[in-house]
C-alpha cells in the first residue's frame, strides 16, 4: 500500500509557474508507475499526466504538452509536476496517485490517491 502527500500548490497569475511535489510516505514507491490528476470546478476529475516506474517513458494530456513535465526522484519516493505558462482553466485540485501499471493510470485509474493540492490560476 502506498500512501501520498503532494505540496506546491497555490495560487499565480496567467502565465506564471508552479512545481508541485508528492511524497509517497509508505509503500514502496518505485514499484508504481505515478501520474498527477486534476478536478476543476464542477467537472470530472481528468488525467494530466504519467511517469513509468524507472522515470523511462512520460505521457501528458493534450492539453499540458509542452507547458507540463513530469518527473520523479525514487530515492526520495518523490513525484513532480513543473507546470510552465499556467492558464486559468489549468485552475483545479491537482491529485497524485499511483497504480502498478502505467497504461492504467494513462486510463485514468489509479489505486492510490494523494488528498490533493489546490491550483488556482487568474487572468
Amino acid at each position: 500500500q502506498v500512501q501520498l502527500a503532494e505540496s506546491g500548490g497555490g495560487a499565480v497569475k496567467t502565465g506564471g509557474s508552479l512545481t508541485l511535489s508528492c511524497v509517497a510516505t509508505a509503500g514502496i514507491f518505485d514499484n508504481y508507475a505515478v501520474g498527477w490528476f486534476r478536478q476543476a470546478p464542477g467537472s470530472e476529475r481528468e488525467f494530466v499526466a504519467a511517469i513509468t516506474e524507472g522515470g523511462g517513458s512520460t505521457s501528458y494530456a493534450d492539453s499540458v504538452k509542452g507547458r507540463f513535465t513530469v518527473s520523479r526522484l525514487n530515492a526520495i519516493k518523490t513525484l513532480y509536476l513543473r507546470m510552465n505558462s499556467l492558464k486559468p482553466t489549468d485552475t483545479g485540485v491537482y491529485y497524485c496517485a499511483a497504480h502498478w501499471m502505467y497504461e492504467q493510470i494513462t486510463l485514468g485509474k489509479a489505486d492510490y490517491w494523494g488528498q490533493g493540492t489546490q491550483v488556482t490560476v487568474s487572468s
